[in-house]
């Protein structure tokens, strides 16, 4: 019986929690944080730079991936942030965490991390899987150092771009965020929430495109994936919570939250991304995601490309996490 009460209480937090969808609310737009189309214009300008001028970033092209950590390590130097490469080996080469930072003085009350790997699968340049992350990523960063100017907040936020997450490196000791996560407990970083931009970039409009796992099928999620999902563990609940009350100011970009128990280990299906690895050194985390192939047929399919992706949907989500740290005012 103790077994089924687990079971149950479990599944209880499986209800989905959701604000309504953009059309509910199309009346109420409000002003914007970020001009929404010149942030398309610019994470497709990072899509090209990444899919199609780099390409494949998979273990087999080493080279890629240096070329990658070299736009990233780049693109945060231009726009004037202190950023820095963690490398470490993989098979008889290295690889490279890339590291940037924006705070707003010596002690902010409040330390996050955003994290998304760049690497890609084996046999596709990655659009989504994970190209759209790192795009996304690199203009939260442009945008909150922007904010930075107008407004007096409080907090940190760490930038970790991590090498690999992709087979064959997944699940071992080799993944980026693995690395980076132990490294940052064995340090006692001061991490108070950490977020996961894996996959953001695919969204789906007609009913039925969206699937599940089992059994959130039964609990009365949509059937258009019009949204993006944000999951936290137990642990994780308010930090989950906290993003989700500040997603629900952008009505242009519905948002979904799920808080799973165990770590997700009822659900494996939510550990396939970096912020497990932060889950389990004991770290709050979440992951921002449009669901993966639960909605996009093209994962790791060579039709993985960046004109399967909606621009304005990740235009939206910048300005979604852009009004999460906004909420973070310097009260003194």
């Amino acid at each position: 019986m103790k077994y089924i009460v687990i079971l149950y209480t479990a599944f209880t937090f499986l209800i989905p929690r959701y604000h309504l969808h953009a059309a509910d609310w199309s009346a109420v737009r409000r002003s914007t944080m970020i001009d929404i189309q010149e942030t398309g214009e610019r994470l497709e300008v990072h899509l090209r730079a990444l899919t199609e001028t780099i390409g494949e970033r998979s273990v087999r092209f080493p080279e890629n991936l240096k070329k990658t950590a070299d736009y990233i390590q780049s693109f945060y130097e231009n726009i004037g942030l202190s950023v820095h490469t963690e490398p470490y080996d993989y098979a008889d080469y290295k690889v490279d965490n890339v590291v940037a930072e924006i705070s707003t003085g010596p002690r902010p009350s409040r330390r996050y991390l955003l994290g998304a790997h760049y690497d890609s699968v084996s046999g596709t340049v990655g659009a989504d899987d994970n190209a759209s992350a790192i795009a996304v990523q690199l203009e939260i960063a442009r945008g909150l150092k922007a904010l930075l100017d107008q407004e007096n907040l409080d907090l940190a936020v760490t930038f970790v771009s991590f090498a690999l997450e992709e087979p064959p490196a997944y699940g071992t000791r080799y993944m980026g965020s693995r690395v980076y996560a132990e490294k940052a407990r064995e340090a006692h970083e001061k991490i108070d929430g950490m977020i996961c931009l894996e996959m953001v970039g695919y969204a789906c409009y007609e009913p039925g495109c969206q699937q599940y796992p089992f059994p959130l099928g039964f609990f009365g999620y949509p059937k258009e994936g019009n949204y993006i999902g944000i999951v936290g563990n137990f642990k994780s609940g308010g930090f989950t919570k906290a993003l989700f009350k500040a997603f629900h100011k952008n009505p242009e970009l519905p948002a979904i939250k799920l808080k799973i128990p165990f770590n997700g280990r009822i659900l494996p299906a939510v550990r396939l991304s970096d912020h497990a690895s932060f889950w389990d050194q004991g770290f709050k985390a979440v992951m921002i995601t449009d669901t993966a192939f639960f909605r996009n047929p093209h994962y790791h399919r060579s039709s993985d490309t960046m004109e399967k992706l909606d621009y304005r949907f990740m235009a939206e989500l910048v300005e979604s996490l852009l009004i999460f740290f906004k909420s973070h005012r310097n009260m003194h």
